[in-house]
C-alpha cells in the first residue's frame, strides 16, 4: 500500500516548528513567545491568522476579528496556505539576509502584508466589500503596505522592506516576483483605465511607479526610481524618467 503524500504545508509547517523549538532551547526568554504565537498552534493556517491577527488588530477583540477573518478563508481555501508557504520560501531563498523560515513568518512585515492581502481578496471575491477594504486599510496603517483586493498576486512573491508600497484596483501580478519598498502600481488617466500587468520573475526596484495599460514581460527588471508608462518586454531592464530599456535579449524596435 502506498503511503499518502504529506501536503506541502504540513511538511513546510513541521519544519517551522522544529526551528522554534531550537530557538527555545537556544534563548528561553524569546521561547515565551515562541510559545504564544507558533508551538501553540496545530498548523500553518491557525499560526498566521493569528499573526494577521495581531499586526493588524489593535485591541483583543480587534485581533480575535481578523484572526477569525483570516482562519475562515484559510480553512475554507486551503491553496491560500499552499501559496503562503510559497511566499515564506521565497524569501528564505532570496534575502541573503535570512536563515530559515521562521524568521521571516514572524518578523518580516511585507510577508504579513502579503497574506492579510489573500485574505482580502478571498473575502472580494466572496461579496464581503466592507471586510475585504478594511483589510487592506489597516495593512497600509499599520504596516504601510496597500494591495486593493481585487488585485491579482501569484505564489512565491516576495515584498522586500515592504514600506510605502501601493497595488492597485485590477493590477495582476505573477508567480516570483520581487517587489521593494516605495513602488507603486495602477492605473494612469481617466476611468475606464485598465491596470498594469506584472509577469513572472519580475523585478521591481525601490520607488518604481508603474503606471497605465501595460505589461512587464517575464523576468523583467525595473530600476530603482524608474517610472515605466510603456510595455517593457520580457528579459529587459527598464531604468531612468521616462523609462527606456536596457540588457534586452532581443533587439527592441525603436517606438
Amino acid at each position: 500500500m502506498v503511503a499518502a503524500a504529506i501536503p506541502a504545508s504540513e511538511s513546510l509547517w513541521q519544519t517551522i516548528r522544529d526551528e522554534a523549538k531550537r530557538a527555545m532551547a537556544a534563548d528561553p526568554v524569546f521561547g515565551e513567545s515562541l510559545a504564544e504565537t507558533v508551538l501553540i498552534h496545530g498548523d500553518l493556517a491557525a499560526a498566521l491568522a493569528d499573526l494577521i491577527g495581531r499586526r493588524l488588530g489593535g485591541s483583543a477583540t480587534e485581533q480575535a476579528r481578523f484572526t477569525a477573518f483570516a482562519l475562515d478563508a484559510f480553512r475554507g481555501s486551503p491553496d491560500l496556505i499552499e501559496k503562503a508557504g510559497r511566499d515564506l520560501q521565497a524569501i528564505a531563498i532570496h534575502d541573503p539576509a535570512i536563515d530559515g523560515l521562521l524568521p521571516p513568518l514572524l518578523h518580516v512585515k511585507g510577508y504579513a502584508a502579503l497574506q492579510a492581502w489573500r485574505v482580502s481578496n478571498w473575502l472580494w471575491h466572496r461579496g464581503h466589500v466592507d471586510a475585504a477594504l478594511l483589510f487592506q486599510n489597516e495593512s497600509s496603517n499599520l504596516l504601510q503596505v496597500s494591495i486593493h483586493p481585487a488585485a491579482s498576486i501569484g505564489a512565491s512573491v516576495y515584498l522586500d522592506h515592504a514600506t510605502g508600497i501601493v497595488i492597485g484596483a485590477n493590477v495582476a501580478i505573477g508567480e516570483g516576483t520581487t517587489i521593494l519598498q516605495n513602488v507603486s502600481i495602477g492605473r494612469r488617466g481617466a476611468l475606464p483605465a485598465r491596470s498594469p500587468r506584472i509577469g513572472r520573475g519580475v523585478y521591481l526596484g525601490a520607488g518604481a511607479t508603474i503606471l497605465g495599460d501595460i505589461s512587464i514581460g517575464d523576468f523583467a527588471k525595473v530600476g530603482a526610481g524608474t517610472i515605466v508608462t510603456s510595455d517593457v518586454p520580457a528579459g529587459c531592464t527598464a531604468v531612468g524618467n521616462p523609462a527606456r530599456l536596457t540588457h534586452c535579449p532581443e533587439p527592441v524596435p525603436a517606438a
